[in-house]
């Protein structure tokens, strides 16, 4: 994983970990790879994995089932989306709609592009 240094590692984690849910790679009730499996995969200090999961429990998206491991919560992509749609709206789609100003673009154009981007990208 490439991580870049506009934003704390936990977080670029926190973001990947709700991606696989949002992909379905990782269902709700499934469980999910421990502490140190991810840190190593990852390649980070296990402390920063750790920190990621205590984030991630708090919006309720994983939960720890004592000395088994760690579980996509019921609900989670539900969460997730919310979440996300929440951070996007404030922080995103002001600069978006600047650019479509700017650049004095139609509506129907970005939908054609939008549906070419999601035959592509997601078949």
């Amino acid at each position: 994983m490439e991580f870049n240094e506009t934003q704390a590692i936990y977080l670029q984690i926190a973001d990947y970990m709700c991606e696989q849910v949002l992909l379905e790679k990782w269902k709700q009730e499934d469980r999910i790879p421990s502490v140190r499996d991810l840190a190593v995969q990852l390649e980070v200090n296990p402390n920063t994995v750790m920190r990621t999961y205590e984030y991630l429990q708090q919006y309720e998206i994983i939960y720890n089932k004592r000395g088994i491991g760690y579980f996509v919560a019921a609900g989670a992509l539900k969460k997730i989306k919310q979440m996300k749609k929440e951070r996007f709206m404030a922080n995103e789609l002001p600069q978006f709609f600047r650019n479509i100003y700017l650049l004095d673009l139609e509506l129907d154009e970005l939908k054609t592009h939008y549906e070419k981007f999601k035959k592509s990208n997601f078949k």
